[in-house]
């Protein structure tokens, strides 16, 4: 063998090597046999043994139900010992086994005087005590994690629901177990005991989690599945836990996070179980829900554990629970009040402004960037209605106790002001006031800030806690806002009382506390802000509600002089928030409150530009120069420009009508419309035959670009003959052009306008649609209007205030109101329709739909103000709504089409955001001049003489004696009629009428006149007439506003002749 090549030895080596391989493979075989036939064998072992075991229960529930065999606590127990360890919650025919078990557990513990019976009797026996407690805590546990797959909405489902509930509620609690009755009395303490280690073994498996599933399918729905019973049964359960820890901090946390976040859960409690109510007022459930949130760290976890959605829930059934439980409430108002605020500001983390691929759609939330449980939208509505008791009458009269305690009133109320006269804009101010300071200061002690409160006490510490906590709250449920705010109105004395509390405020009172307040960042600072804020947002809310009966004559919740003072407030308060820089940098709380207080006082302006409460210089800043205002514009300083932004009505309006003419003019100037030395602009030439003069104005301009029509415009006029009308136009003849074209287009004869009953204002008539371009006539019209306000032109044009509105895009703000425009439409129609908001009977009395039946030129056309509105009844429910569709509907939906057309011509010319600097009367001024008495002082300054005439002629010094001393105020305006077209003195006098107001004077009739000559001149000069010019009449040519006067002889004859000439308006006609 050792002669045996190298060769032969490593063969040697390998076969021995694959020997050693194949017995170990052989042996690796044979284990795995081995191994699967044991596997095999245990399997089939089992199957016998589970088939034998499930038979053996089997036939054990046979012989029960067929009485065969008498049951006792001992055979239950050894029989579910088998069930459970054959258990397997898929198969049905186990299910089935479990069922019959627990009906013979609960069996067994209702007979009578049977102690080997029941089944709790195993627990007293020395040796099964311990088997028996894993026993039935495994057998609860199992009926636990059936509850959490049957849905109540289902029959069958519903009648386990029942019975694995009945085994719960038995045996975690003793007062149902025979045992302890009698002499087993003793016994109780022990049992209990052990009902507290089931119900500690359930928690820590999970129990709450699954009441609160079975809650939630049972009752996250607008009408609930789980009866009576079932829901005392559920209810019991979660609260025996925290009874048997003396309500630790442990079972409370479990109890608020699995319970009390289930949707309405308390609403439904309240309803269905009264019984349960009593049990939480009880054991003082509330009180230790508050004091528990009422730790920081407590609240955020739950918050946290929670998310949006259900914190919302949480929060809904604290605030019910709170409405039911006054006392608590009042005691721990201050815990209260601070717990709802963190969990809404936990909330308001995720509210978003807007859409986004990180946000979700909530009901009442709205944008929100954690995940939405859309599983509880159809119990939202519920949570709505109890989250609705926070700013309940009850709630807010508990939380703000210290303010609506407080006696405002020691003498008899301020009397209402009288109605308006036929101008909306006439009340009597004067009287008003007269009324309203003739009463002593005490008549309400908010009539001024008084100071005296420190802002450090505990009353006022509460009162800001209770405003944050409401202010909160409108910014986190932000789609049920409007909700809050209603509510929070609802009181009359509420908002008068808070502001009485505001005023109280520091050493001063008022306006000194609350600026320091914005220059701190403390968090008292941001208290009493939101204080501020919330009493302007629920008063905006308020005044934009109200109609002008309940403002001006019943004076709800506010009285006329509180309105004052409040305006006088605010005014000052945002004006020293801009002017002082700090709008400039504001951001968040800061920029939120600007916007809030801004809100409330342009309400309150606009309400007062509508029907005056205030004193003349009411709203003007005295302290503030237009000089530097202007200054500061043109070097762009931003204070400056949000002042004319935010609040231009501090600014004196002539000094606006300046800046409107200068970004005018520099608009002309940029668009080269202005002569300079280098060029001339460029001049449109029209022809208009004077037969047709609106048809070949519509035709010949309606087609240019609104900067030729923004540029100078030369016409030339063609007579009836065909014959071109002398002369050159410098401007007067366009304005000639322009004034008879605006007097033809708002002629209401035409049907393109109507005029208002009563005070016969202007706007789109809507049945224009007549006119086969009528909606190219309107565009055309709006141009026409933009180019004589963009020429500082007056035309005497009335429009409906309403009608302006719209024009300046007031309809499209927040706080606008249909029906507080529609007087200047229909007085008549708006004291009906305010007539059925009063009404105190059944409205479905009156027969009336949601609609609107016209009389359009002979035929009655019924309009539906929503779809299918003339088959709705309108009742007590729907009545608001119904006034102001209507109030839309007459003011906007019927002249929708015409009003756009307008506003789009005339846009075109005058860029909107010139006009946000004045109100709706005011830029009715700028249209059509000051409504103003005629200054004859100014006149007389800016007029100039021909033909001979001059300053110090007999017959100009009768003339102003004549219109200052014979004429009456009515005569001076038809005179400035006569000679200018329109009744009214330009806006910022008569320096600024173009052409200027001219006297000359004529020897002949008009048609005779070829103008002046060095001899009529000299005659004039040196009154030398040719003969008496006793029977002609004084004339007029508007488009030059000129005044041709013959050379009277007498003052008489003068006074007489102008009276007869300007009451006949006879202008060119008559000489």
């Amino acid at each position: 063998m050792f002669s045996l090549t190298q060769s032969s030895k490593s063969e040697f080596l390998d076969k021995a090597r694959q020997a050693r391989e194949e017995r170990r493979g052989h042996k690796d075989k044979e284990k795995s046999a081995i191994l699967m036939q044991a596997l095999v064998r245990r399997f089939l072992c089992r199957c016998r043994l589970q088939k034998q075991i499930r038979q053996e229960v089997d036939d054990y529930f046979q012989a029960s139900e067929t009485g065969t065999s008498k049951r006792n606590a001992l055979s239950i127990f050894k029989i579910a010992r088998k069930l459970l360890f054959v258990y397997r919650a898929e198969d049905k025919m186990i299910l089935q086994m479990f069922e019959k078990l627990c009906r013979a557990i609960l069996a067994s513990m209702e007979v009578e005087n049977e102690p080997k019976v029941w089944y709790v009797s195993l627990a007293l026996s020395k040796d099964l005590t311990i088997p028996w407690l894993k026993q039935i805590k495994d057998v609860l546990w199992i009926c636990c994690q059936l509850l959490k797959k049957l849905k109540p909405d289902i029959l069958q489902d519903n009648k386990m629901i029942t019975l694995y509930l009945s085994m719960l509620v038995t045996f975690t609690d003793t007062s149902t177990w025979r045992i302890v009755r009698g002499k087993g009395e003793a016994l109780r303490p022990a049992l209990t005991r052990i009902c507290e280690n089931i119900m500690g073994h359930l928690n820590q498996k999970g129990f709450y989690s699954i009441l609160q599933i079975l809650l939630t399918n049972g009752l996250a729905r607008s009408k609930p599945s789980l009866s009576k019973g079932t829901l005392t049964a559920i209810f019991s359960l979660s609260l025996r836990p925290v009874i048997a820890a003396h309500f630790s901090d442990n079972l409370l946390r479990s109890f608020l996070l699995h319970i009390m976040s289930v949707p309405a859960v308390v609403s439904h409690l309240s309803v269905l179980t009264p019984e349960c109510m009593a049990s939480m007022h009880t054991h003082d459930l509330l009180r230790k829900f508050i004091l528990f949130l009422s730790r920081e760290e407590q609240c955020l976890d739950i918050c946290v554990c929670l998310e949006g959605s259900h914190t919302l829930c949480l929060l809904g059934n604290l605030i019910h629970l709170g409405f039911f439980s006054e006392k608590v409430l009042e005691e721990e108002a201050n815990h209260f009040v601070k717990d709802l605020t963190d969990m809404l500001s936990y909330c308001q983390r995720y509210v978003s402004q807007k859409k986004s691929n990180l946000t979700h759609w909530h009901p009442v939330l709205g944008w929100f960037s954690q995940t939405v449980d859309y599983g509880l939208n159809e119990s939202m509505p519920l949570v709505t209605k109890q989250l609705q008791y926070l700013w309940g009458v009850s709630i807010i009269r508990t939380l703000f106790s210290d303010v609506l305690s407080k006696k405002l009133e020691s003498q008899e109320p301020t009397p209402p002001p009288p109605q308006p006269s036929t101008s909306q804009n006439n009340l009597p101010v004067k009287n008003l006031f007269k009324r309203a300071f003739q009463k002593s200061a005490s008549v309400r002690n908010i009539l001024k800030p008084v100071g005296g409160k420190r802002v450090d006490s505990a009353e006022v510490q509460k009162v800001c806690s209770i405003c944050v906590l409401y202010q909160t709250a409108l910014s986190t449920l932000t789609q049920i806002r409007l909700q809050i705010l209603t509510g929070l109105t609802h009181l009359d004395e509420l908002l008068p009382k808070l502001w009485a509390f505001i005023c109280e405020l520091g050493p001063q009172g008022g306006l000194k506390l609350f600026m320091e307040c914005l220059n701190n960042d403390t968090e008292e600072s941001k208290q009493l802000l939101a204080m501020l804020m919330l009493f302007c947002d629920c008063s905006r809310h308020l005044i934009t509600i109200l109609d002008d009966i309940e403002v001006y004559e019943e004076q709800t919740s506010f009285k006329i002089e509180e309105l004052l003072t409040i305006s006088s407030f605010l005014n000052t308060f945002v004006y020293k928030m801009v002017w002082d820089g700090i709008l400039e940098n504001a951001k968040g709380e800061k920029l939120e409150l600007f916007h809030s207080v801004h809100g409330w006082l342009m309400v309150l302006y606009e309400r007062d530009c509508r029907r005056r409460f205030t004193p003349d210089d009411h709203w003007l800043r005295k302290d503030l120069k237009p000089s530097l205002l202007f200054q500061e514009l043109e070097k762009g300083k931003r204070r400056a420009q949000l002042l004319l932004q935010y609040i231009p009505h501090v600014i004196p309006h002539k000094n606006r009508v300046l800046l409107f003419r200068n970004i005018v003019t520099k608009e002309k100037e940029s668009l080269g419309l202005v002569e300079t030395n280098s060029a001339s602009p460029h001049v449109t030439h029209i022809t208009i035959r004077r037969s047709r003069m609106l048809e070949d104005g519509y035709d010949q301009l309606r087609r240019l670009p609104p900067n030729s029509i923004k540029g100078v415009i030369r016409v030339k006029f063609v007579n009836d003959l065909g014959v071109d009308e002398a002369g050159i136009d410098q401007d007067g003849v366009f304005k000639e052009f322009l004034e008879e074209i605006i007097k033809k287009v708002f002629n209401p004869a035409l049907n393109l306008f109507k005029t208002t009953s009563g005070n016969e204002r202007l706007y789109p008539s809507p049945t224009s649609y007549i006119h086969e371009n009528h909606l190219q006539l309107f565009e055309f019209v709006g141009k026409m209007l933009g180019k004589a306000v963009y020429e500082g032109l007056v035309v005497d044009v009335p429009f409906a205030s309403f009608f302006l509105s719209q024009v300046m895009g007031h309809h499209h703000t927040t706080f606008y109101s249909s029906i507080d425009e529609l007087p200047s439409l229909d007085s008549e129609f708006y004291k009906n329709l305010t007539s059925i908001k009063r009404y105190d009977g059944d409205i479905g009395d009156l027969g009336l739909t949601l609609s609107y039946d016209e009389d359009v030129m002979g035929q009655l056309v019924c309009h539906e103000l929503i779809p299918g509105g003339k088959t709705m009844t309108v009742s007590n429910e729907n009545k608001i709504s119904y006034i102001h569709l209507m109030a839309h509907f007459r003011m906007h939906t019927q002249i929708k089409e015409q009003t756009a057309a307008f506003i789009r011509g005339f846009r075109s010319i005058i860029n909107p955001e010139w006009l946000h600097m004045f109100s709706t009367p005011e830029v009715q001024r700028l249209v059509a001049g000051d409504n103003a008495e005629i200054d004859l002082d100014d006149l007389k300054k800016h007029t100039v003489y021909y033909g001979g005439f001059h300053s110090s002629h007999r017959v100009i010094i009768w003339l102003w004696d004549i219109l200052s001393s014979d004429f009456t105020s009515e005569e001076r305006a038809m005179f400035l009629k006569f000679v200018t077209s329109c009744s009214r003195p330009p806006l910022l006098g008569f320096a600024y009428l173009k052409p200027p107001f001219s006297i000359r004077c004529v020897e002949v009739s008009d048609d005779q006149d070829t103008g002046d000559t060095l001899g009529s001149v000299l005659r004039g000069f040196f009154t030398i007439r040719k003969k008496e010019p006793g029977g002609r009449l004084p004339t007029s040519s508007t488009c030059f506003n000129l005044l041709k006067l013959p050379n009277y002889s007498k003052k008489s004859i003068l006074r007489d002749k102008l009276r007869y000439a300007i009451s006949m308006n006879t202008g060119f006609e008559l000489s």
